[in-house]
């Protein structure tokens, strides 16, 4: 299955069909070669997915796709908008298993 296709099947959920931004990013190891497949797409929110294959990089996490949903409920974020999606996104792959916080 590709990323686009995932996107694709979780958009068939309606509340998520209507985010006003659903922005997603993967990162892929060939097995073959060891060569890393990585791409994003913002779906309107600049530089967002951009932050998340970063993230997915400097976390380590390997085979992984992520998809963050925002909707505009009115109020402009500004800059802090990319916090929020980098906490959604730390925090989606935690809660996947996919990367555990160090031990202080």
């Amino acid at each position: 299955a590709d990323a686009a296709g995932l996107v694709r099947l979780l958009l068939r959920d309606r509340r998520v069909a209507k985010a006003t931004h659903n922005m997603m990013a993967y990162r892929v190891v060939r097995a073959e070669d060891g060569l890393v497949l990585s791409d994003n797409d913002e779906d309107g929110e600049s530089g967002a997915g951009a932050r998340m294959s970063h993230l997915l990089e400097l976390m380590g996490v390997d085979n992984a796709v992520v998809v963050v949903s925002r909707w505009f409920g009115g109020v402009l974020l500004g800059p802090k908008r990319f916090a929020h999606i980098s906490n959604c996104t730390r925090e989606a792959l935690e809660q996947a298993g996919l990367f555990r916080k160090p031990s202080a």
